[in-house]
């Protein structure tokens, strides 16, 4: 059995300020799982934190492109230090964000080792790029995008590593049946499966088909990445895009499990899920709960 090691990596860097004057509380994610005794439930080692820049957008406009780029680029290589680290060491990291632009800390890590393979397991594409939008600003809703090399270079390009994944090797599950991003990922090619398509195959069977195509020797392994806004807002509404037609938690579970348990997942990320929007922790315990079925299988 591989080491569970739980990561903080608390960065709210990539989102919009959900009022003026005041910050995302997705930042607050790894504590109140970590209220919910996730790392002894997981029976999982501590892995500490990686301590974020401090959120200040600054002067930033519209069309000045990401706002706290060079902080974003920071932590993305802070964190991929410590990933990096420890899946060296045969450990599997199960990192408590933050918002999704943590993705970019994990997916530079293995870029460095090798070449990796992505499932994301989200609400929506993150696929925001110049080159489909012009209100590209928010890393938290552009991770894909540039961690498959589009966008401004200064987070595209870290280290001269781009891509960090290859479109060919990413999983994009769980996207509304609406998702406008789908038609760009499927002309690329980019698998892609929307909550009514994860129900129409049964999310058993998906999860098993894919997992076939990550099997090939052709990469070392994959990442997982989950936002907690592919759950329903009648479940999850403690997030900052409750969009309807999102996944039950039943369906959530058997649809990470078998990923999570592969000997080919090398590592795991949560982000978006926002204690402030939860005040009597029924959220962070309906995480917790599903995160421990999802490893142990219990």
């Amino acid at each position: 059995m591989r080491r569970l090691v739980v990561i903080d990596a608390p960065s709210n860097l990539g989102l919009r300020p959900p009022d003026e004057g005041t910050v995302p509380g997705c930042y607050k994610l790894a504590g109140a799982l970590r209220e919910q005794r996730l790392v002894q439930r997981l029976g999982a080692y501590e892995g500490g934190v990686v301590v974020p820049p401090r959120y200040d957008r600054g002067g930033w406009r519209e069309g000045d492109g990401v706002f706290n780029a060079e902080a974003i680029a920071t932590y993305s290589r802070k964190l991929a230090d410590r990933v990096e680290h420890h899946v060296r060491a045969g450990d599997f990291p199960v990192v408590l964000g933050g918002d999704c632009s943590i993705q970019l800390g994990a997916s530079l890590a293995l870029r460095r080792i090798g070449r990796y393979g992505l499932v994301v397991i989200d609400g929506s594409a993150d696929f925001r790029h110049p080159g489909n939008s012009d209100r590209v600003g928010a890393a938290g809703g552009e991770e894909l995008a540039l961690a498959t090399g589009r966008g401004q270079r200064d987070l595209t390009d870290l280290e001269g590593l781009r891509p960090y994944v290859k479109d060919e090797d990413v999983r994009v599950l769980g996207i509304r049946d609406y998702d406008d991003e789908r038609a760009e990922l499927t002309e690329l090619k980019i698998m892609n499966a929307t909550v009514g398509e994860i129900r129409e195959w049964g999310t058993e069977e998906l999860a098993g088909a894919v997992l076939r195509t990550l099997e090939v020797p052709v990469t070392e392994g994959f990442w997982v990445h989950l936002d907690a806004d592919v759950l329903d807002p009648s479940v999850m509404p403690a997030v900052d895009s409750p969009d309807p037609g999102g996944l039950l938690p039943d369906e959530l579970a058997a649809l990470l499990g078998p990923l999570l348990r592969s000997k080919r997942c090398v590592g795991f990320n949560l982000t978006i899920y926002d204690p402030d929007l939860d005040p009597d922790g029924t959220c962070a315990a309906l995480l917790a709960d599903l995160l421990q079925t999802a490893f142990t299988g219990a």
